[in-house]
């Protein structure tokens, strides 16, 4: 097995949203925010190299949204999810499956892509799908608080083509990604969003998605005001890092804007981060 990173750009969110009830004056020295409060984020996913599967966990955000949706949210960097594949030496047309953590429009939105003719097509044509039916219900008949965040040319595309396939939360990893050692399902952030563990070069690795966004979140208060159930995710957040922690697992960190991956310790202020590096000194 071969895990790569694959940047996908940045965009940027409110950071007071990103930290909910940590005061400014706490988390700007984490990541500085502009002018306008809005602190750069990265959209990095993970692609799974192994034997004859080629998985891709998330897909960042895309290009297919019009210029109102790009005001709010910036999209800025020179590297794309094309861009990147074909640094590693692959295409899209190479994936044989798209792991989806979630539905929100920064994890997903480049699995479909508009065509010139204005058709939305799957971005990896060749590859199945993977979500799990929970969130796909809770994704496509939205709260209010979160309808903002799954918008349907995102979502209702990959359905129709007949490339989705649903993990079962009763039955683990299904047998078709053998990479996982495990998908760990957490309900803070949305409904069952997917975190998938991985055995690699002697050591547990977890992409963390956004249960935990970025170094800056290790801390437990830290907890993204975009969570619907904030404490719950300080439950899973605690229960997870305490397990990294103890058995040296290596965090993949999908939007720190510099940090790839880490490792934390226990201290006796609580979990904190120990070291930092790429994926690829691994």
């Amino acid at each position: 097995m071969t895990l790569h990173t694959i940047d996908t750009g940045f965009f940027k969110l409110d950071g007071g949203a990103m930290f909910g009830v940590v005061p400014r004056t706490m988390w700007e020295k984490l990541n500085p925010p502009d002018a306008n409060n809005l602190c750069t984020w990265a959209m990095r996913c993970l692609l799974v190299e192994d034997g004859n599967r080629l998985i891709l966990v998330d897909t960042g955000m895309g290009n297919k949204q019009d210029a109102k949706f790009r005001s709010h949210f910036h999209p800025h960097g020179d590297a794309t999810l094309e861009s990147s594949l074909r640094e590693k030496g692959f295409t899209a047309a190479d994936i044989t499956d798209v792991f989806l953590t979630h539905l929100h429009f920064d994890h997903c939105g480049g699995a479909v892509v508009r065509t010139p003719d204005d058709k939305l097509v799957l971005a990896c044509p060749n590859a199945t799908y993977w979500s799990n039916e929970a969130h796909w219900d809770w994704a496509v008949t939205p709260n209010a608080r979160e309808k903002a965040s799954f918008l349907k040319e995102n979502i209702l595309p990959i359905q129709e083509s007949g490339h989705l396939q649903f993990v079962d939360p009763t039955q683990g990893v299904p047998g078709a990604l053998p990479a996982f050692r495990e998908i760990i399902f957490a309900d803070g952030h949305t409904e069952k969003m997917m975190v998938p563990v991985l055995e690699y070069k002697g050591r547990t690795v977890a992409y963390m998605a956004d249960l935990l966004p970025s170094v800056a979140h290790i801390p437990l208060p830290y907890v993204m005001s975009y969570d619907m159930r904030p404490l719950v995710t300080l439950s899973e957040k605690e229960q997870i890092l305490r397990h990294a922690a103890e058995e040296n697992w290596v965090l993949l960190l999908e939007h720190d804007p510099t940090v790839e991956a880490c490792t934390v310790q226990l201290t006796e202020k609580g979990v904190r981060v120990a070291d930092t590096f790429r994926l690829d000194e691994l």
